[in-house]
């Protein structure tokens, strides 16, 4: 298991993080730096954490499938090609990983009664209010989604990805992520309709 870091990070390290130069770390990452190791996984982790719940949209396997990606890189590392983008790689990683984890789920979980749609207790302020009413409809919307068309709506809307390397990631051509993209939106429209846009 992969040792969640936290404690080899300091605040510098992670102020420092939007200048790092993420292939010299994959090269420090291949030569078993584990220091260099922790700072990659600061730097992905709140990324991939907000893919893998728009994928999967099961709060508890996030982390799991998160550690599992990050294993991943740890031993395969050295197998990283320096002209291909660091973050399509290791979300190339995490796609694949997710869509085992959710092959592995019981299909009957995902039918279940789930509390993530379940209205708060406290009366909230009428705009909170709406804007919780609507962030519910849009999880049922997307739960309706594929695990690859929530993979793609993720990459698109939510990480700012293009569709070429949307189709590196999910390991499949531009035109495949176009239709899933179709697809998920036309589904979406119709079942969030007027409301789509604010939602996403």
């Amino acid at each position: 298991m992969v040792r969640r870091p936290g404690t080899g990070i300091d605040a510098r390290d992670m102020q420092g993080a939007a200048s790092v130069d993420e292939v010299a770390l994959m090269e420090k990452v291949a030569a078993e730096d584990m220091k260099a190791f922790e700072l990659l996984y600061g730097l992905y982790h709140p990324r991939l954490a907000r893919f893998l719940l728009g994928m999967t949209r099961r709060p508890p396997l996030v982390e799991e499938i998160l550690d599992d990606t990050m294993l991943v890189v740890w031993r395969k590392a050295h197998t990283y090609n320096p002209d291909a983008r660091v973050s399509t790689w290791i979300f190339g990683i995490a796609y694949r990983q997710a869509l085992k984890a959710l092959r592995q789920v019981d299909d009957a979980v995902e039918s279940g009664a789930d509390s993530a749609g379940a209205m708060p207790a406290e009366q909230e302020p009428e705009g909170e209010l709406a804007r919780h009413e609507l962030r519910v409809r849009l999880d049922a919307a997307l739960r309706t989604l594929s695990p690859e068309q929530r993979a793609a709506i993720e990459l698109t809307y939510y990480l700012g990805y293009a569709c070429r390397e949307i189709a590196q990631i999910m390991g499949c051509p531009v035109d495949t992520v176009k239709t899933r993209m179709f697809y998920a939106r036309q589904r979406l429209k119709t079942l969030l309709g007027p409301d789509r846009e604010e939602a996403m």
